[in-house]
């Protein structure tokens, strides 16, 4: 070929976008559940996280990253979809349930598309709601897909747990809940990493990326790895536990229940288990047992995270890999005598996020601009050079994973029980319950959400009721 006539065409090629000019890079998506950002990349420095700290100095982490809702179902509902769906905590099976009627009513579910578009796509552990993505008595129906036709394999070695839903609520060797009066809320028995339900989840996603890598790495991969820990109860190796035996924890701010109405609960489902009459909101003794678990937990959680990384690692594949790490939402340890979720609080509703990939600009930079986890569907599209889902309710993120300070955006969440739903803007938090009742809450003071303020800002709520209005129309 004439010299003059290549050169617009290496030009071209130059200029074309990652999935044309070279192969699309490959996807690892960590869920990990009930996560609060209490690490010490987002400025809380007893907590030990080496390895998602690492993460986090490669790659952006996102210090107002806000979930769609305080509990797993529809907080996954919102990630794997891309869309706000409603406030059902089972909206990945009614979901599954309607795409069976009527399969052209629905879009394509985020691993779906990255599907068709070329991408081989696996799950491992806790991903959707249900570890392994089935349902039945015991979570292990095949014949009743969470998630149909997104992934080419959706996989949960139980192990000694038996079955998925065994695994989901395991303690050590094995033991699983049945009457949660009669299992220990903490625990943290010697042993290896396997003794706890994380750490044969974390060898199965290990033999994935393996295959991904080697017998099929015909096709860019999707992989995407659930962590079950910290979610209830409160178990793991007692090295992790060790850790924080002389560990100095900071007050907890606002421990009170809030007086008159709000999104405050009972905690029931942490109040189930055998606390030995114990009661963290009235035993400060006790109170520090229970967060110096969670934060054990953390660490167990964390140390998953490393091992699939040094393992990505190993297998040369992190120059042509996004990472993204994300918390299904977050979790109260005693801030307004809440210990779970299932609030539309702050502590509920802000998780979690990284994002990392070679070439990022100003890798290490946490990035205080407000963010949903809606945005990840559309971000990870753009990122791989793949055509934008129109119908996800998310937008890019790019930008301000280019730039550190560009601006975001307000967030929406919803809850179900009467709770209705929220806003979250730089300066107030606002919600609207089904009823009519508001809560407005003014970030800029010291009493945060403790001092509802709706009575004293009538304007500001009716222009955030608009605004809540036109985003769920």
């Amino acid at each position: 070929m004439n010299p003059i006539r290549l050169v617009p065409l290496l030009i071209l090629i130059a200029t074309l976008p990652l999935s044309a000019a070279a192969k699309k890079p490959n996807i690892l998506l960590i869920c990990i559940d009930d996560l609060r950002p209490e690490l010490n990349c987002f400025g809380v420095d007893y907590i030990k996280s080496p390895n998602i700290d690492k993460l986090a100095s490669q790659g952006r982490a996102f210090y107002k990253h806000y979930v769609q809702a305080p509990t797993c179902g529809a907080s996954r509902f919102a990630l794997l979809t891309g869309t706000y769906g409603s406030s059902s905590n089972a909206a990945l099976f009614q979901r599954a349930e309607k795409l069976a009627e009527n399969p052209k009513a629905f879009q394509p579910s985020m691993p779906a598309w990255f599907r068709q578009n070329g991408y081989r796509t696996v799950s491992v552990g806790k991903v959707s709601h249900h570890p392994g993505g089935r349902g039945g008595p015991d979570w292990n129906d095949e014949a009743i897909p969470e998630m149909p036709d997104s992934w080419d394999r959706h996989l949960l070695d139980a192990g000694l747990w038996q079955h998925p839903r065994g695994w989901m609520h395991g303690q050590a060797q094995g033991e699983i809940r049945g009457d949660a009066t009669q299992m220990d809320l903490i625990q943290a028995f010697k042993g290896p990493d396997t003794i706890y339900p994380d750490g044969i989840n974390t060898e199965n996603a290990i033999t994935q990326l393996d295959l991904l890598a080697g017998k099929e790495s015909d096709k860019p991969f999707f992989l995407a790895f659930g962590i079950l820990r910290p979610h209830l109860p409160f178990g793991a190796p007692k090295k992790y536990l060790d850790l924080y035996e002389d560990a100095e924890l900071p007050i907890v701010p606002h421990p009170k229940k809030p007086n008159g109405r709000t999104t405050w609960h009972k905690s029931g489902e942490f109040y189930k288990y055998n606390r030995n009459n114990l009661d963290p909101n009235t035993n400060a003794e006790y109170s520090l047992i229970v967060r110096k678990h969670y934060a054990a937990c953390v660490s167990y959680a964390d140390a998953q995270v490393g091992r699939i990384l040094d393992r990505l690692d190993e297998l040369k594949l992190r120059d042509n890999t996004i990472v993204v790490l994300w918390g299904d939402h977050g979790w109260h340890l005693g801030e307004h005598s809440i210990w779970g979720k299932h609030a539309l609080f702050e502590e509920s509703l802000r998780s979690p996020l990284i994002i990392s990939y070679p070439g990022i600009q100003n890798p290490g930079k946490l990035s205080h601009s407000m963010v949903e986890t809606i945005d990840i569907f559309p971000t990870l599209t753009e990122l791989a050079g793949l055509p934008k889902p129109k119908y996800s309710d998310g937008v890019s993120i790019i930008p301000i994973l280019n730039s550190p300070t560009a601006p975001g955006h307000h967030a929406y969440g919803y809850f179900s029980k009467g709770y209705g739903k929220t806003i979250r803007t730089e300066t107030h938090r606002m919600i609207a319950h089904e009823d009519g009742y508001i809560e407005l809450y003014d970030h800029r003071t010291l009493q945060g959400e403790t001092r509802n303020v709706a009575e004293e800002q009538p304007k500001l709520v009716k222009d955030l009721l608009a605004k809540i209005a036109t985003r769920f129309e």
